[in-house]
């Protein structure tokens, strides 16, 4: 954008030791929008000032916030949300000239090489172990425990580039590959986990149902490990924990809680005192998606 005069002005007034100051200033320059952030990052490169450094770096976090916001909301609006874009939309939180082309090239390749060894005739556990041998083992895709020390192992991008995530960035690699290739595996929302199962492919009536649908779900599998797991697994983990099942433990999550959950988890790692600020814009982002979830 060419510097205005206008801008210049706001430019000189970003060092003002006035907090009153710098929030107008800062509000003006958010108002022109993405393509002023050339010029503040021209700004940033020419002053030596640290303090002003983090201030401008804060404008163009907010410029990228609010573009951030108008795309999630028009994410949700959406009547089917696309799974891989909305997680995507979060990799942007962190990274926001994150390039998605590379991206793309790379979830055509791995769902290529999992629709060559899936057929008609496969049994529902043979099409899991299919895409389970093909992500763990071909692409050597690894699990770890989910800690909040470590934004980057929730998001799916960086499993990509590093084949290692937690339940939450493999669990949604595995559920986009089962939404491209028609493999009736969904997210399920039993407590303290992020887990998978998979349902038989007449998904209707639970809303009138008041038993809980063990009948709907064939197995379960772990993203972590692709583990599968049996009904009397999930009965032990429920005793375990002193929960008593319900329906709603076994209904298939929407892709919109499922990215809503993802936001809510990722918010976690910054709940530090210099990042308080990022857990807040987080948690209102999730806020987005709270209707109709």
């Amino acid at each position: 954008m060419e510097e205005t005069r206008e801008i210049s002005a706001l430019f000189h007034l970003i060092d003002d030791p006035d907090k009153e100051v710098f929030t107008t200033v800062s509000e003006r320059s958010v108002s022109f929008g993405k393509h002023i952030i050339p010029n503040l990052e021209d700004l940033w490169e020419n002053t030596p000032d640290e303090e002003v450094q983090e201030r401008i770096e804060m404008i163009i976090h907010r410029l990228h916030l609010r573009d951030l916001t108008a795309e999630l909301t028009q994410w949700k609006s959406h009547s089917e949300q696309d799974l891989l874009k909305g997680a995507l939309l979060i990799c942007k939180y962190q990274y926001p000239e994150l390039v998605l082309s590379s991206i793309l090239q790379e979830i055509e390749k791995i769902r290529r090489n999992i629709w060559l060894e899936l057929n008609s005739y496969l049994t529902a556990l043979e099409q899991t172990n299919v895409i389970t041998t093909i992500l763990y083992s071909y692409y050597n895709l690894k699990g770890v425990e989910i800690s909040y020390k470590d934004p980057n192992i929730f998001l799916i991008s960086k499993l990509l580039d590093t084949k290692k995530g937690n339940s939450f960035s493999n669990g949604i690699l595995y559920l986009v590959m089962s939404e491209l290739l028609d493999v009736p595996i969904k997210a399920i929302n039993i407590p303290r986990q992020f887990i998978l199962g998979f349902f038989d492919l007449d998904t209707t009536g639970w809303e009138t149902d008041s038993a809980y649908p063990y009948t709907k779900i064939q197995f379960y599998i772990d993203p972590m490990t692709g583990q599968i797991f049996t009904h009397k697994d999930v009965e032990t983990y429920f005793n375990r924990i002193s929960v008593t099942p319900t329906s709603s433990y076994f209904k298939p999550m929407t892709n919109q809680r499922i990215v809503q959950y993802l936001i809510e988890e990722f918010a976690k790692c910054f709940d530090d005192e210099k990042n308080r600020y990022k857990y807040r814009e987080l948690l209102q982002l999730a806020g987005l998606l709270d209707s109709m979830v």
